[in-house]
């Protein structure tokens, strides 16, 4: 199907990155991201990949707008405080791109849901700081052979990677990363830069337009570490963990 001339407009500089196109732009338009999470991560990314004309992203929280969530949470505004996330998201969302299909989930995951929501997107991205949670995303989208773009940040510092294990070796899992849940620790104890949230989440974006669109070098079996403060990011190499439970080492 040829692009209308409102999406040649919109995407135009998009359609002149030779990496991008047409045929990527209409890749892009026809992908479905599943979000777990519409907060400090998923904010700047679910704009984004809206922005980008993904034509259908899902939400999952079950959170409700608090006056403190919006020093990051910068998909959300002051006037929507007590609504729920995905309420407010979609409200965001729609006046970036109207075109964007959502689909809304207020809900907090269980394995069971994972399981059931997860093999209906193309790509997963979790930017969530429930270690319990982003384990059985990670499973979830292991078992359903989805690409999984991790993100996380905490104080001044992120890391990000994308979780691909069901191709096989070399490709590590979340367990390969994390042998034990990740701890609980997150901003409201532990504090967070809110601008230093939205480079992870911007970069989370890009990882998943990569993925969907088979660009660029994908950070499957790499860890990228940001830290605001010395305005550095660094990529190390995350190898497949011996006898992992999950993929096998």
């Amino acid at each position: 199907m040829a692009l209308s001339d409102e999406a040649i407009a919109r995407y135009a500089r998009h359609l002149v990155l030779p990496e991008i196109g047409g045929p990527g732009q209409q890749r892009l338009l026809s992908s479905k991201v599943l979000l777990i999470g519409a907060g400090g991560i998923g904010s700047p990314a679910a704009l984004y990949l809206a922005a980008a004309g993904v034509g259908r992203l899902g939400i999952v929280d079950d959170d409700h707008i608090d006056l403190s969530n919006l020093q990051r949470q910068i998909l959300h505004t002051t006037d929507r405080i007590g609504s729920l996330k995905t309420d407010s998201a979609a409200e965001g969302l729609r006046a970036v791109n109207p075109s964007v299909m959502l689909d809304l989930f207020p809900e907090r995951l269980d394995a069971a849901r994972a399981s059931a929501i997860i093999p209906g997107y193309d790509l997963v991205l979790d930017g969530t700081d429930n270690g319990s949670t982003r384990r059985l995303v990670a499973q979830a989208a292991q078992a359903a052979g989805k690409p999984l773009v991790s993100a996380a940040a905490i104080q001044f510092s992120g890391q990000l990677t994308v979780f691909k294990p069901y191709l096989g070796r070399p490709h590590p899992c979340f367990s390969c990363l994390h042998a034990s849940l990740p701890g609980e620790e997150n901003c409201t104890t532990l504090g967070v830069l809110g601008a230093a949230v939205g480079v992870v989440g911007s970069l989370a974006a890009v990882e998943a337009v990569k993925e969907l669109l088979g660009i660029g070098d994908s950070l499957s079996g790499t860890l990228l570490l940001y830290d605001a403060l010395d305005a550095a990011m660094t990529r190390i190499r995350l190898p497949r963990r011996k006898n992992c439970p999950d993929c096998g080492g």
